[in-house]
C-alpha cells in the first residue's frame, strides 16, 4: 500500500467512525438551534448509502420536515461562464444585508470527484463564505441524476429546519439537471450572456418555458447596448410561450454583478412573486407537487439501490440486460420478470 492509499484508508476509517457516531435525535436538536457543524454532519449522513446510516438519515428527515417549507427556494441556471458564482455572491451579500439567511447548493451529476463547481465557487465567494448567515455546500456527487436530486431535496429540508429562509440551488451540469432543479424550486432564474451573437440560438425552448426570470449578465464595460438588445429579444420570445399556471409574468433585465448595477431587479421579482403566490395559494399547491415528485424520486432511488445491493436481484437484472441487448426478450418482458423476482424475495 503506497502513501496515498494509506492516507485514503485512514480518511475512510475516520469518516466511517464519524458517521457511525451520528444520531438523528442529537443532530436534530442541534440543527434547530442553528448549529452549522451539526448541519454539515447531517448532510454527510444523508449522503451515505449504508443501511445503518440511511436509517438514521430517514429518522432525521422525518423530524426536520415539520420545521421546513418556509424558505424561498430559488433555482439558478446558465451556461458555463455566464457568471453564476459572481451573481450569487453579489446578490447573496445584498440578501444578508436585508436580514436574510442563505443556503447555497449545486446539482452536478457529471462529476464524481469534485462535487461540482460550487467547491471552486466557495473559494471565489470569500466574503459570502465567511458570513455567519450563509451556508455553502456541494450536493453529493453521484452516478445518477436521481441520486444527486435525492440528496439535494433532503439537504433543502435540513437547511430550512436550520432556519435558512432563502435556498439557492445552482445547476452545474447541463441537460436534464435543469428540469430536476425546476421541480424542486419555487422560482427558476435563467442567467444569459449579453453580446453573444444570436441570443436565442441554442437555447432550448424547454428552459425558456421554465424560466420565471431572465437576467442578462455582464451588462457593463461597453456591453450595455447589446444587453438591452438581448432584453428585447427575450421579452418577445417569452410572449410567445404559454402562460404560467401561477399567473406570474416572467421578467427580463440586464445586470452587472461586478458593479452591482441593477441587482434590485431580481430582489423586486422575488418580493412580488412570493407575495403573489402566497396570496393566491399557488405556493401551497406547488409545494405539494414538489412533495409528490420527491416521493416518486425517493421510491425510484431506493429501488435502484436495492437492486444494486441485493446479489440475487442484481444478478437477475444483469441477465435481463444481456437478453435485451441480444434481442431475446423485450424491455417490457424484462421489466415484468424483474418485478416477479423482487416480489419473490418478499420485498413487495
Amino acid at each position: 500500500m503506497n502513501q496515498d492509499e494509506k492516507k485514503y484508508q485512514e480518511w475512510a476509517t475516520r469518516r466511517k467512525e464519524h458517521l457511525d457516531g451520528l444520531n438523528a435525535e442529537i443532530l436534530f436538536s442541534k440543527i434547530v438551534q442553528k448549529d452549522r457543524g451539526a448541519l454539515a454532519a447531517a448532510i454527510t449522513l444523508i449522503e451515505s448509502a449504508k443501511a445503518k446510516h440511511r436509517q438514521e438519515a430517514n429518522a432525521l428527515i422525518s423530524k426536520c420536515l415539520p420545521h421546513s417549507g418556509k424558505a424561498w427556494r430559488i433555482g439558478i441556471t446558465g451556461v458555463p461562464g455566464v457568471g453564476k458564482s459572481t451573481f450569487i455572491e453579489a446578490i447573496g451579500e445584498t440578501l444578508v444585508q436585508r436580514g436574510h439567511s442563505l443556503a447555497i447548493m449545486a446539482i452536478d451529476p457529471s462529476s464524481n470527484v469534485s462535487g461540482g463547481s460550487i467547491l471552486g465557487d466557495k473559494t471565489r465567494m470569500e466574503k459570502l463564505a465567511a458570513m455567519d448567515k450563509v451556508f455553502i455546500r456541494p450536493t453529493a456527487a453521484g452516478n445518477t441524476l436521481g441520486g444527486v436530486a435525492q440528496h439535494t431535496r433532503e439537504t433543502v429540508i435540513l437547511c430550512e429546519a436550520a432556519g435558512y429562509d432563502i435556498i439557492f440551488i445552482e445547476t452545474v451540469g447541463v441537460g436534464q439537471s435543469e428540469t430536476v432543479v425546476h421541480s424542486m424550486v419555487d422560482f427558476f432564474l435563467l442567467l444569459m450572456l449579453s453580446g453573444a451573437g444570436d441570443e436565442l440560438q441554442g437555447i432550448k425552448r424547454g428552459i425558456m418555458e421554465m424560466a420565471d426570470g431572465i437576467l442578462i449578465t455582464k451588462a457593463d464595460f461597453g456591453n450595455e447596448a447589446s444587453a438591452n438588445q438581448a432584453k428585447k429579444i427575450y421579452e418577445n420570445a417569452l410572449h410567445l410561450l404559454q402562460a404560467k399556471e401561477s399567473g406570474w409574468l416572467p421578467k427580463v433585465a440586464p445586470i452587472s454583478s461586478i458593479t452591482r448595477k441593477d441587482l434590485h431587479h431580481p430582489l423586486q421579482w422575488w418580493d412580488s412573486y412570493f407575495k403573489m403566490v402566497r396570496e393566491t395559494g399557488y405556493l401551497e399547491v406547488k409545494r405539494k407537487l414538489q412533495d409528490l415528485r420527491f416521493f416518486e424520486e425517493s421510491f425510484q432511488y431506493r429501488m435502484a439501490n436495492f437492486i444494486a445491493q441485493d446479489h440475487n436481484i442484481r444478478k437477475k437484472y444483469e441477465e435481463l440486460q444481456l437478453k435485451i441487448t441480444e434481442g431475446t426478450t423485450s424491455p417490457y418482458e424484462a421489466a415484468d420478470a424483474l418485478l416477479k423476482t423482487i416480489v419473490h424475495h418478499g420485498i413487495l
